[in-house]
């Protein structure tokens, strides 16, 4: 058995007449601190622990920046953080750092991505023992044999609202390998987003010229929050397979943050992969009917941010902290809670629609996702394993969702 398979099989033993402390098994010193793991006997069906498992959206770094804390460390509150995600069977991770619009108007967005990008290095570094940075397809496959998990660097958010080539080289060089094009949900100088005005009626030469300097690098195109035609054209421009990392189908929910079936299929012909979203928002038409009928949208906003009065960086910082950790806070009445169940169908759609081959999971965890009910935190991964069996689905179908597709991907644009 492989040493990454021996980990996730000791989360599933029992802690009661153990004789043998499993946490120091699970609990490397990582710069002289003890990761803890608080197991619980949470199901971990065989196919999980033995699959390659990659989530292809999960926030991380923002709570580290505002509050100073350690990933490595158990939250008691959120939904990620290093010893939960090992508790999930996650092998790798999309490690999505993020500049949101309140950094815009005072134009520190591009301060802000160096300063998550940085520190998202200093804590994969701080917690060497458990995870490592991941360039290629190669380097994952390596740090999984070593039993640790896999950090990919996505950014989410401006890296630069005016599309300055000279900063997205540096950001490669730094280690970042994914990127998404939209300035979250605002337009910026070369792309529309799919929750803002149209200026470029999709991508402008600026963005074509953006696409081809990250196929030239080996950078992972992602078309999440983009509107319909720079999804489109996206896909056409690049050379390589694009992404869209977390969502639900727009012909199951109207949101416009949700993929329509044209633009699945543009990515799916490109050799892409689509990740389906954890919330309920994207993917229970009922409860995005529930949320519309209550008036009190929760998502940000390009003018919710664009009519606030400009203020330092350490302002702007108080201000985004008190939304921390970044996760749903709501109740949600039992007839609007989707079920894990109605999320695997979602993929069937999917599945159905573009193939097996170009869908998979992108979880958007501690990003605001009204999880299912049988899911609380990115420890209960395998849920979605366990729902995608009572589909009645192949395992080498689930392996694919589960991390595969995402791999493909990664190793055709990166080159390893």
């Amino acid at each position: 058995m492989k040493r990454r398979d021996v980990l996730k099989s000791l989360t599933m033993l029992p802690l009661a007449g153990s004789v043998f402390p499993i946490e120091s098994l699970l609990s490397a010193p990582a710069t002289g601190n003890k990761i803890p793991f608080n197991l619980q006997q949470k199901p971990m069906p065989e196919l999980h622990r033995k699959a390659f498992v990659m989530d292809g959206h999960t926030h991380v770094m923002t709570r580290e920046l505002l509050m100073g804390t350690d990933i490595g460390q158990r939250y008691p509150d959120g939904t990620v953080d290093l010893p939960r995600a090992r508790e999930g069977g996650v092998d790798a991770m999309f490690f999505s750092v993020y500049t949101p619009e309140h950094y815009y108007p005072g134009r520190f967005e591009t301060k802000n991505t160096f300063r998550v990008v940085n520190l998202a290095l200093d804590q994969i570094e701080k917690n060497s023992s458990v995870i490592e940075l991941a360039l290629t397809a190669a380097d994952i496959e390596r740090i999984n044999k070593k039993g640790k998990m896999a950090a990919f660097l996505d950014l989410e958010g401006g890296y630069d609202l005016d599309g300055d080539i000279n900063l997205l080289r540096a950001l490669y060089r730094l280690g970042l390998r994914s990127m998404q094009l939209t300035a979250h949900n605002t337009t910026n100088a070369f792309i529309d987003s799919c929750n803002d005005v149209s200026r470029w009626g999709g991508i402008n030469d600026l963005g074509k010229k953006i696409i081809a300097e990250m196929n030239s690098l080996g950078m992972v195109i992602n078309v999440a929050h983009a509107s319909n035609d720079a999804i489109l054209q996206t896909a056409e421009a690049s050379k390589h397979p694009v992404i869209y990392s977390h969502g639900g189908f727009y012909s199951i929910v109207d949101h416009p943050r949700c993929i329509t079936d044209e633009a699945a299929k543009a990515v799916a012909a490109k050799g892409g992969v689509i990740g389906i979203h954890f919330g309920s928002l994207f993917n229970n038409p009922a409860y995005r009917d529930w949320v519309v009928g209550q008036g009190t949208p929760r998502e940000t906003k390009p003018t919710t941010v664009q009519q606030a009065a400009v203020q330092t960086i350490e302002e702007v910082d108080r201000e985004v902290a008190k939304e921390v950790p970044l996760n749903f806070r709501g109740t949600i009445p039992d007839e609007y809670w989707m079920h894990v169940d109605q999320l695997a169908k979602v993929i069937d759609y999917g599945v159905n629609l573009v193939g097996e081959d170009h869908m998979a999971i992108g979880t958007d965890l501690d990003g605001g996702p009204e999880l299912p009910r049988e899911i609380k935190d990115i420890s209960d991964f395998p849920q979605i394993t366990l729902a995608m069996q009572r589909l009645g689905y192949s395992d080498q179908r689930i392996k694919k969702i589960l991390g595969l597709n995402w791999l493909r991907v990664i190793r055709q644009v990166t080159g390893g």
